[in-house]
């Protein structure tokens, strides 16, 4: 399984009912609207990182008034089961 985390910049205005939409899709795990440089952050996973690149670009960035997203792949957890452990 692949853990992502995914944030986004939005048009001005949109952050809640952009967030409904992008929780509908079936490899986020939960998205929330933040403050900061961006405007939504997602939690996504997929089986694959080519899923997860396709969850991204079809699920996300195909919704109108995205702008701008950063992917970041998780390598690793807490020992919570998502990533790889670091526990020996």
């Amino acid at each position: 399984m692949v853990h992502a985390f995914v944030a986004v910049v939005v048009s001005a205005g949109t952050e809640r009912e952009l967030v409904e939409q992008i929780r509908e899709h079936p490899a986020v795990t939960e998205a929330f609207v933040v403050t900061g440089d961006f405007d939504v952050i997602v939690d996504m996973e997929a089986e694959t990182t080519q899923e997860l690149l396709r969850a991204v670009t079809e699920g996300i960035r195909a919704l109108e008034s995205v702008g701008t997203t950063r992917t970041y792949v998780c390598l690793a957890d807490g020992g919570d089961g998502h990533g790889e452990s670091n526990a020996a």
